[in-house]
């Protein structure tokens, strides 16, 4: 037909291109570029500042590094995904499926990443006195590596037809997609998501119930030993909730239902960040302002 648009006209397998008012095109361009730099650089901050500052350096914050550093590659990644938004791909069988799999490795390090930070919350506030034994750099770094090394294997099982041969499952040129089989598909669903949203809602229950009697018990004997007054809690502590709240969200978007929440959660991270820790804050400051850049920056006390 003559007003039919086609991703490749000289070809007869092209693709046929979805038709789209120009000004709903540009609108999802701007959007989607915008979301797109955000995350990039908010997240490129995170990742300096805790890679720079020594006084960063901490199990907590290595795992905050390493969502960082998914959240990054979905900023990345999202370049990709506004080519996609014109509905045809022109980069190839090749790209499209490192962008994939790519894709599939970020979206899996973030989901394990988020129970790591769970159970650091956990033995944090339910075995307070055992955490500086139990939770160590060493042990966190071994986990976050093993993290992301199992993300890469797991992801290379799951998408290995698709890697022999990039683009065989491509119904038409211009296409961009990849296919699992079902009973891999529910095993995905499993490890990425039911899984690993159950443990934390039963770590973070667990914590919700610590935190609470633990309050119960102060507020009675502050009450007994020195009549009614306020009780103040500790501004870590609240950051603890704060975290602990918002991980659970973040884990739950890891895997989401539309793609561009997924994009905005990583975008959103590094914001809270700035409300949750000071740090932050003081490191972007010295970041944009080039102090970094100077003797001894890297001793600098941000906390």
């Amino acid at each position: 037909m003559d007003d039919t648009q086609l991703c490749f006209p000289q070809l007869n397998s092209s693709c046929i291109k979805p038709r789209r008012p120009h000004t709903q095109a540009v609108l999802l361009h701007i959007l989607l570029s915008s979301i797109s730099l955000l995350t990039t650089a908010l997240n490129l901050l995170v990742i300096v500042s805790i890679s720079h500052f020594k006084k960063l350096h901490s199990p907590t914050n290595l795992l905050l590094l390493s969502l960082a550093v998914s959240d990054f590659f979905v900023g990345i990644l999202m370049s990709f995904q506004i080519i996609l938004a014109d509905g045809c791909w022109f980069l190839g069988d090749a790209v499209c499926m490192l962008y994939c799999a790519l894709d599939y490795v970020v979206t899996s390090a973030s989901v394990g990443t988020m129970v790591l930070i769970s159970v650091d919350r956990y033995v944090a506030i339910c075995d307070p006195l055992h955490y500086p034994t139990k939770v160590t750099m060493r042990r966190a770094t071994v986990c976050t590596s093993l993290c992301w090394a199992c993300s890469f294997l797991y992801n290379g099982v799951l998408l290995k037809d698709n890697l022999k041969q990039p683009g065989r499952y491509n119904s038409c040129s211009g296409e961009c997609v990849v296919v699992i089989s079902d009973m891999m598909g529910v095993a995905d669903l499993i490890l990425t998501f039911i899984g690993p949203v159950t443990v934390i809602i039963v770590l973070y229950g667990r914590v919700f119930v610590v935190a609470v009697s633990q309050a119960r018990v102060i507020r009675s004997h502050t009450f007994t030993l020195q009549g009614p007054q306020t009780v103040y809690a500790k501004r870590s502590e609240l950051k603890a909730v704060r975290t602990l709240d918002q991980s659970s969200v973040f884990d739950v978007t890891s895997v989401p239902l539309e793609l561009w929440l997924f994009y905005f959660n990583s975008c959103l991270n590094p914001i809270i960040y700035a409300f949750c820790y000071p740090w932050f804050l003081k490191s972007v400051k010295l970041i944009v302002t080039l102090k970094i850049f100077e003797p001894e920056s890297c001793e600098a006390s941000v906390l």
